[in-house]
């Protein structure tokens, strides 16, 4: 029997964001990490850009997401300081209106933009710049003809594997203790946590646990009498090769593109692009690209960007998003247990997201209150 302060379940992004933070206040954590086939963590976009996001239904969501995104550049400046590749850097974003059924829709975007800049500072006055022909041409090589766009500067893009292995990296160096491994279940004392049973038996007392599962975190509804209504929702992305069209060199400089339609194009260094992604309700626990889903995400690509008809289609990466009842994030303390903890359900929005989270779940495992939790936490189901 191993005795921790703190077990984190899951080693995705938030797992290991959480993880991390608890080391580096000196917690004496264990991180547990199945290592799950589908993680969303590994096959996600990494677009860190609130200020594009179409979503307006939750003021709540849409702050937490700006502070999210400020923090970025702090904790990767911290894992590059500790000597670490973490995948995160900046960009800027454009959005395609690909004709002229689009533009309508393009002034809609700016317009939120100026609102958004009015109450939140953010986009920052002045980043915001239209952009057409040879213009938006020179930004992105392969997009349409006729195409009219918006750049939005001061925007990030992260590669969520590495990004978490980092975390994990630096967290092993401040003490932390990494398993691969499956919790069996979380063991209870009256309303509080004693810790964790592996599923080869091995029991583990700790004061705190942390599910960071993912998709997979509704399986310790029952150990914590609480509901959890976290159900998989699948993305697929298609991952191309475009050093094979002379045309395309120099994806290291392309902004990440978004169209009207739910997808988008996130060009990386070595002549790579990744195309997405589905957003499939009712795929269950399948990890497996489609045809239809490749064809979806193929589609929307070349109706934005026909140039890219040549790129040679290297992979297909799949992910299983954790989508909360009410599309939120569930973050924080299980009120009727103490010393439980939740962090899960963010979506699509896990890589951008997901580092705050970790940092606000591990402050108040820590003992504090972090009012940026406010309005995400378990109770409200």
């Amino acid at each position: 029997m191993s005795d921790f302060d703190a077990v984190v379940v899951g080693g995705g992004i938030v797992g290991s964001a959480v993880a991390y933070h608890l080391a580096d206040a000196g917690a004496d954590a264990l991180l547990v990490d199945r290592r799950d086939k589908g993680r969303a963590t590994d096959a996600g976009a990494g677009i860190v850009s609130p200020a594009t996001s179409s979503r307006t239904d939750s003021t709540a969501w849409f702050e937490f997401a700006l502070a999210a995104a400020d923090y970025y550049p702090d904790l990767a400046a911290e894992l590059s300081a500790a000597g670490h590749d973490h995948g995160y850097s900046e960009t800027s974003v454009v959005v395609v209106a690909a004709d002229e059924e689009e533009h309508a829709e393009l002034d809609a975007v700016r317009d939120r933009a100026e609102r958004r800049t009015a109450e939140y500072g953010r986009p920052e006055p002045g980043s915001v710049a239209s952009l057409a022909g040879d213009a938006l041409q020179e930004a992105f090589p392969p997009v349409a003809d006729g195409a009219r766009a918006l750049r939005f500067a001061n925007a990030g893009r992260v590669d969520g594997r590495r990004f978490a292995t980092a975390l994990r990296a630096v967290g092993r160096e401040r003490g932390l203790t990494v398993r691969d491994g499956e919790v069996g279940r979380i063991r209870t004392n009256g309303a509080s946590v004693t810790g964790v049973t592996l599923a080869d038996g091995e029991r583990i007392d700790a004061s705190d646990v942390v599910v960071a599962g993912g998709a997979w975190s509704g399986a310790f509804a029952s150990d914590l009498g609480i509901e959890v209504p976290i159900e998989p929702h699948r993305g697929q992305i298609a991952h191309l090769d475009v050093s094979t069209a002379p045309s395309l060199s120099g994806t290291d400089d392309w902004p990440v593109v978004k169209g009207f339609r739910g997808h988008y194009m996130v060009p990386w260094p070595g002549e790579r692009i990744a195309v997405g992604a589905t957003r499939e309700e009712g795929a269950g626990f399948a990890p497996h690209a489609t045809l239809g889903g490749i064809a979806e995400v193929s589609r929307e690509a070349l109706r934005v960007a026909p140039g890219l008809a040549e790129a040679r289609h290297a992979e297909t990466k799949v992910g299983l998003r954790p989508v909360s009842a009410d599309r939120l994030p569930v973050l924080g303390p299980v009120p009727s247990v103490e010393g439980a903890h939740l962090a899960t359900g963010h979506g699509a929005t896990g890589l951008q997201l997901g580092p705050y989270s970790g940092k606000l779940v591990a402050d108040a495992v820590l003992g504090e209150a972090p009012t940026a939790l406010d309005g995400f936490g378990p109770a409200r189901f």
